[in-house]
């Protein structure tokens, strides 16, 4: 073990825990805004309850994610300098963008919409969430816009006296094809996130509480959060067959590493589950499906989908001896992983609105326990997603310019990034704790009493408003 193992290892475990705030915040945050403006639209009291309830939530892990979000500035600094003096010109706009931009957008709205209840026209109050809500998602395309550059360097030229990358077109990057496909899939992989947790929040009232005077609130956001999830699954489902064959284009030894696909084939078969010799170059068994590895890198069911072993000599022969051939047990079953939860998750949402059809109430503590495992899948779905996303990539840090064991620090020792690792992992494992019980505190507690609660009507005049909003 040395340095860049270490290193390596610090910056998957801070990024797959700072990801899990991720998906919920961008998700939820719309889905509130969205709350908000059906109370707004109606005066129904019932939804006001849930953006009060559900914003709460929303309120909780944002906290979380900026608190965990900072880390990963410090380790592009502490363990990946050489990587950051390499991408420093490239990443400068985008990520200097969503800092001034976009954060400051969605952190000053939040703060707005927290105290601007009963201060803020309904309006005004309204359309702060919104902005919020926007900020959220600019936030996550300016960063998804410089990973992107990671997997497909694009808006560039490589800079031979400083060995440096610099930015050429600011436009290109922003217009990266494999970041305006990411956008969208990684939206749509939040928002089933964030209705995964309205749909399991609700259902435990519904099941729990079933006589209490807000079972219609939790009916409906039971009811809202399956839709969501399930129109949030077939997005993922459209948006992932694209991102297929933009990464077989790109990235084709990604691909041929997601199936364990070592001979050229046409046409490819897509294996549901292979068993292999202890090396993984061997298949021993196998159940495949004919045509669909085709067709998801190519478009055509009798496509060419190359093979790990043609592709390891062409990258042999264009940038030198070694090997360019990710970690395949990783690649094959984290491409799956990912689409066996996101799909068990519309499964449930499937149930949970069977359950409730012609004004029925659901009582199964099975469909209970399911439906509280509801959250926890689209996480890992999300989770497996990156995991393939990056680990496909290596031994790349960016793409065709850069190994990763050439963007480690070289001054910082193993016993330094020890210390840092394991300093990380014990404060995540702190907040982990400290997330999950104010998130379950705050679920149980169930929709506040709004009862009281009188905000401010733009249908007033100005002159029958309070003094400070009269200007």
């Amino acid at each position: 073990m040395d340095a860049l193992d270490v290193a390596r290892w610090q910056f998957g475990v801070t990024t797959v825990y700072h990801f899990l705030f991720v998906p919920l915040t961008i998700g939820l945050s719309v889905l509130v805004a969205i709350l908000q403006t059906m109370w707004h639209r109606t005066g129904n009291e019932r939804y006001l309850k849930l953006t009060k309830f559900y914003g709460k939530l929303f309120l909780i892990n944002f906290a979380m994610g900026v608190v965990t979000g900072i880390v990963q500035e410090f380790q592009f600094g502490m363990n990946w300098s050489d990587y950051s003096r390499f991408v420093g010109d490239v990443f400068g706009a985008p990520l200097a963008i969503e800092a001034l931009v976009a954060f400051f957008l969605e952190s000053t709205f939040i703060g707005l919409w927290i105290f601007g209840w009963d201060r803020l026209p309904k309006r005004a109050h309204l359309a702060s969430i919104w902005a919020a809500a926007i900020g959220t998602n600019l936030s996550a395309y300016f960063i998804l816009a410089a990973n992107s550059f990671m997997q497909n360097p694009v808006g560039y030229r490589l800079n031979p006296d400083t060995g440096r990358a610099e930015l050429t077109d600011f436009l290109a990057v922003m217009t990266n094809k494999v970041a305006l496909i990411t956008f969208p899939h990684t939206l749509a992989g939040s928002f089933l996130v964030a209705g995964s947790l309205v749909v399991a929040v609700g259902l435990y009232h519904v099941i729990r509480n079933r006589d209490s005077a807000d079972t219609g609130a939790y009916r409906f956001a039971t009811k809202f959060g399956s839709w969501v999830v399930l129109v949030s699954t077939a997005a993922v489902v459209f948006t992932g067959d694209i991102q297929g064959k933009i990464m077989t284009e790109v990235q084709p030894m990604k691909m041929a590493a997601a199936e364990g696909l070592y001979t050229t084939e046409s046409p490819a078969s897509f294996s549901v589950l292979t068993i292999g010799s202890l090396d993984g170059s061997r298949e021993v068994f196998a159940i495949k499906i004919p045509y669909l590895l085709s067709y998801l890198g190519t478009g055509d069911p009798n496509g060419t989908v190359h093979g790990i072993n043609d592709l390891q000599a062409q990258y042999a022969s264009q940038y030198g001896a070694g090997s360019y051939t990710p970690i395949i047990p990783v690649t094959y079953w984290s491409f799956r992983f990912m689409i066996a939860f996101g799909m068990a998750a519309a499964a449930i949402a499937l149930l949970v609105l069977w359950s409730q059809r012609k004004g029925r109430t659901p009582t199964s503590k099975w469909l209970l326990r399911a439906g509280l495992a509801m959250p926890v899948l689209p996480l890992l779905a999300n989770s497996f997603g990156w995991i393939f996303t990056e680990m496909g990539r290596q031994p790349w840090i960016v793409f065709g310019e850069m190994l990763t064991r050439n963007g480690v620090s070289r001054s910082v020792s193993l016993a330094e990034v020890l210390t840092s690792f394991t300093a990380f992992t014990l404060i995540y494992a702190t907040l982990a704790v400290i997330e999950v019980k104010l998130l379950l505190r705050y679920a149980k507690a169930g929709v506040p009493d709004v009862s009281e609660e009188h905000p401010i009507d733009d249908t007033h005049d100005d002159a029958e408003r309070p003094l400070a909003f009269a200007y």
